[in-house]
């Protein structure tokens, strides 16, 4: 079984108006150190297959269904399930 995560971000040229709230609430609370925040979001699937066709199927997932290609970006990691 192998495990792929995935990490979608906002691309650098789109405004993050959830990392721009994240931004100015955490500065705030009193955390001035933190200059800019940028929200993106991680997906976890467990996957059948060799790593060349789990590599083809999530570049076809991300292409076809998670990610929005104007305005995000994606890259991935493929590993082993722990404990299976």
């Amino acid at each position: 079984m192998t495990k792929v995560t995935i990490y979608v971000t906002l691309r650098e040229s789109v405004v993050d108006p959830q990392g721009i709230a994240t931004t100015d609430a955490l500065q705030k609370m009193g955390f001035e150190e933190v200059k800019s925040v940028r929200v993106g979001k991680l997906i976890e699937l467990e996957m059948d297959g060799s790593e060349q066709a789990v590599e083809a199927r999530v570049k076809e997932m991300c292409d076809e269904l998670l990610i929005n290609k104007v305005i995000e970006d994606y890259r991935f990691e493929i590993g082993e399930v722990a404990g299976k």
